[in-house]
């Protein structure tokens, strides 16, 4: 179990040295065979679970009147970390048709309501395909945000709905501790946090807590009050490390593969013990409780669902493309474009011969979450 402290200054100070830009590794882009757009599924998954307490919660817990929403209004929706397409325009139609429901319950017209969807990722996100693939009969006018939405990204008070899936686990950067070969956090040997090694485990859970304190301060200035924010984020049970689910256990394959490839001389061994993953997974309890402690929401719902394809058999030729997907920008500014083929054509092997771990029973499911959050 991790241990917090309660003090916000001690977990920046546990951070302090760290780069101040944040990080961007967008996910590949275009529209081809090895595009995110093509190998994002498992992230439709979960919008698709998602579907019905989505619209639930914006029917229930929006309240339209007092928030001064008319027929003169303009609704303005964003959702945060939107990559490329299609998963953002599944979301993006689910959240409107939820309000033009709540807004008929109040006997209105939902017609009369005009709506504006502000698309946001980092700058060097694919924005043309986003743009090329909008929806032809949507309901909205589109704009596209690019930022980090660890910073603030839109005026005080401006929007009503925030939308952020598969995105919160990411970190602005990768903790300096955890690279440096005189830090008792330097993680020789992993490419993530697994959760064994404490020095290593606090320095991403700062990070993390500090990311997330930006983000909520940011989005609590943003959101008009009473504005909801819509989270769908993967996290850990408590007391259960990364490297015990099934997600874990393809970073450890991944993280296998680059020492194996140093130990063939096609990839330096430095440069493998200097490479960790920008991303953490929390306690479900550790989450919840940094939202309270932030104070600027009321946490409205929280619920667990199962991702629909976690129990489904997945085959390598499914995962590998996914992973490659997401992942394929950070191993190309860390190794080099030459050695990205290699990298992943490893993995495909490796994971063949090891894909009934995730069959087998002896790893845990990382819990999805949901979380409704209403501005105070």
């Amino acid at each position: 179990m991790r241990c917090f402290s309660d003090q916000r200054e001690q977990e920046k100070m546990a951070i302090e040295n760290t780069n101040t830009s944040p990080e961007s590794y967008p996910m590949v882009a275009g529209d081809g065979p090895q595009s995110y757009a093509m190998n994002s599924t498992f992230q439709k998954g979960f919008v698709d679970a998602t579907k019905e307490m989505v619209a639930a919660s914006i029917v229930e817990k929006l309240d339209l009147r007092s928030m001064g929403i008319d027929t003169s209004s303009i609704f303005q929706i964003a959702d945060l970390g939107c990559s490329v397409g299609p998963n953002t325009f599944i979301a993006v139609r689910n959240m409107i048709d939820a309000v033009e429901q709540n807004y008929q319950a109040e006997n209105q017209n939902p017609s009369t309501l005009e709506f504006q969807v502000l698309f946001n990722d980092h700058s060097n996100n694919d924005f043309n395909t986003l743009f090329k693939n909008l929806p032809p009969n949507r309901k909205y006018y589109a704009a596209g945000v690019p930022g980090s939405f660890q910073d603030r990204l839109f005026p005080k008070s401006s929007l009503h709905i925030v939308h952020v899936s598969s995105a919160l686990h990411w970190l602005s950067k990768v903790p300096i501790e955890v690279t440096d070969s005189n830090s008792s956090a330097w993680n020789k040997g992993n490419i993530y946090c697994t959760g064994f090694v404490e020095e290593v485990d606090k320095a991403y859970a700062a990070q993390f807590n500090n990311d997330m304190e930006s983000f909520l301060d940011a989005r609590a200035q943003e959101l008009v009050p009473g504005g909801l924010m819509l989270i769908l984020i993967a996290t850990l049970p408590d007391g259960i490390p990364l490297s015990k689910t099934i997600v874990g256990k393809h970073y450890d394959f991944l993280g296998s593969c680059l020492y194996e490839l140093a130990k063939m001389g096609l990839l330096s061994e430095e440069k493998v013990d200097s490479f960790n993953f920008p991303v953490f997974f929390p306690f479900v309890g550790e989450f919840e409780k940094l939202i309270r402690r932030n104070g600027n929401f009321s946490i409205e719902r929280m619920d667990m669902f199962t991702h629909p394809l976690i129990h489904k058999a997945q085959s390598a030729e499914y995962w590998v493309p996914l992973f490659r997907a997401s992942f394929e920008e950070l191993f190309l500014k860390h190794f080099g474009e030459q050695v990205v083929d290699q990298i992943f054509n490893h993995y495909s092997k490796k994971l063949e011969q090891n894909i009934s771990f995730a069959l087998n029973g002896i790893t845990h499911e990382e819990i999805e979450l949901f979380i409704v959050l209403k501005r105070n």
